[in-house]
């Protein structure tokens, strides 16, 4: 009976995968074949990807390093599609069945990419000399769906770059609402379940997050902190 459940919760985990695949495949609007491809190069790498020719020396990567460049440069992804396929996805949650969403930035290290746009200082210990804390790059505010217990693994739900221009604060609520408003029109939320929570570390602005937030999504909105340092974002 074992091996059969076994057998069946497998099934069911591939049927899930298989149907996100072809999902994502649809998000690709230009180059869909060798985008496609070429994800399945970056998951299938052996370790950290260094050089992109290398990726198409991988077995799922059908195509030469030309048709990759080719996709890089004018391959399209429909974002918005693909962020509601994420939203749709089964979810890691506690063991009350509540949602709860941590957001940090994560930096793109870029630091002898002296001609790319609008790179900023991203706190990272540099990996020239091991001492400075920050590092040329490009800074994402990537959101991630939270298991309960000691598991690392997450549900990744959405990935935001912060600009020169951008106030990190208002980018933070604005992301905060439309992810909200997504897992709700994904069915992830209904009224009477428990309120989504959103997780963050001390270096947010919760004072004037709070108040953006309670703006913009009403009474509702609201915040309470979690412990030293931790803040969640609750609905």
């Amino acid at each position: 009976m074992d091996s059969l459940q076994d057998g069946a919760a497998r099934v069911e985990a591939l049927t899930g995968l298989s149907r996100f695949r072809r999902e994502f495949y649809e998000c690709l609007t230009l180059r869909a074949d060798a985008l496609f491809e070429l994800t399945d190069a970056v998951l299938c790498a052996g370790g950290p990807v260094v050089s992109l020719p290398e990726l198409s020396l991988e077995a799922v990567y059908r195509r030469g390093h030309g048709a990759m460049y080719d996709a890089l440069a004018q391959g399209h992804i429909a974002v918005s599609r693909l962020r509601r396929a994420l939203a749709g996805l089964e979810l890691p949650r506690g063991a009350d069945r509540q949602l709860s969403i941590a957001l940090d930035v994560t930096p793109w290290p870029r630091p002898d990419a002296e001609c790319s746009p609008e790179r900023l200082h991203c706190h990272r210990p540099c990996r020239c000399d091991g001492v400075r804390q920050t590092i040329p790059g490009w800074p994402y505010q990537v959101a991630v769906a939270l298991g309960g217990g000691r598991s690392s693994w997450t549900g990744p739900l959405d990935a935001v770059r912060i600009g020169p221009e951008d106030d990190p604060t208002e980018v933070t609520a604005a992301q905060i609402r439309e992810l909200r408003a997504r897992l709700e029109q994904a069915g992830q939320w209904r009224p009477g379940d428990p309120p989504v929570l959103f997780v963050m570390d001390s270096g947010y602005d919760l004072v004037r997050l709070t108040w953006l937030l309670a703006r913009g999504a009403g009474p509702a909105a609201g915040t309470r902190p979690r412990g030293p340092g931790d803040v969640r974002a609750g609905r």
